[in-house]
């Protein structure tokens, strides 16, 4: 469990930063691929090295659980189907602001929620559906990377979000996806007799509104590592707060 998720998190990092070389370039050409510090065969080595050992982890893991069906394999692979996509062409999800964020969100929040819960417990339709409501808010914490590479996205005609729709646009549909998605969801705790968990997201999502206009609305470029290191604990508290809330 704890080395599955991070080699595939690594592959699909590695092939983001592959494809992304030309993007790169021009808005940090400090990173490694293209400031030669890794080479070509370097990085193709390092994509099927983790990926194939991603995948080999999430086979173990199903052995472990005794699943009759390798669901953790077959989510891993969706997944590493999913991050390339995602990154290469002729489909490359991230060249639409929309779908390209929302499946970057899906990544980071409801992919692994599925494998955890499916190792660790029961995959309900209920938990699926949830945590593809949650990932919403994923669509908005991929967002904020977007700020810092606008300059790149438009001139290969990348249409992330605050290239289609301005910086001040982009900011309060970040936000707003944010923070709509978990009060949605803390209302959805509150519905099922869940008030003490429904009250604990509530705290933590107030702390997250104070910094975003603190640091974020003021200048997302500026403020982005410390809004990031400051607000994003509080998400993934409320994240726990609601995984534990399902499965009580």
């Amino acid at each position: 469990m704890l080395m599955s998720g991070p080699c595939l998190t690594g592959y699909t990092q590695t092939i983001n930063d592959w494809y992304d070389r030309d993007i790169d370039a021009i808005n940090e050409p400090y990173r490694p691929i293209p400031s030669g510090a890794i080479s070509e065969n370097e990085v193709i080595t390092q994509i099927w090295v983790l990926l194939l050992a991603g995948l080999g982890l999430g086979a173990l893991l199903d052995v472990w659980a005794g699943h009759d069906f390798p669901i953790i394999f077959y989510l891993a692979l969706g997944g590493s189907l999913l991050s390339y996509i995602y990154s290469a062409p002729p489909l490359k999800l991230k060249q639409n602001g929309w779908i390209g964020n929302f499946a970057l969100g899906a990544s980071y929040i409801g992919l692994p929620w599925w494998a955890g819960q499916a190792l660790f417990g029961t995959l309900t339709p209920d938990i699926v559906v949830l945590t593809t409501l949650y990932s919403i808010a994923g669509l908005g914490i991929a967002i904020v990377n977007d700020f810092k590479s606008i300059e790149g996205d438009r001139t290969l005609g990348l249409q992330s979000l605050p290239v289609a729709f301005g910086m001040e646009t982009a900011k309060w549909i970040c936000v707003g996806a944010i923070d709509i998605t978990q009060l949605s969801v803390a209302a959805y705790l509150l519905s099922t007799g869940k008030l003490y968990y429904a009250l604990a997201l509530v705290g933590l999502t107030i702390p997250q509104v104070i910094l975003q206009f603190q640091y974020f609305l003021k200048d997302p470029v500026k403020y982005d590592v410390k809004y990031q290191a400051s607000a994003q604990p509080f998400f993934v508290f409320g994240l726990l707060v609601t995984a534990l809330a399902t499965s009580h």
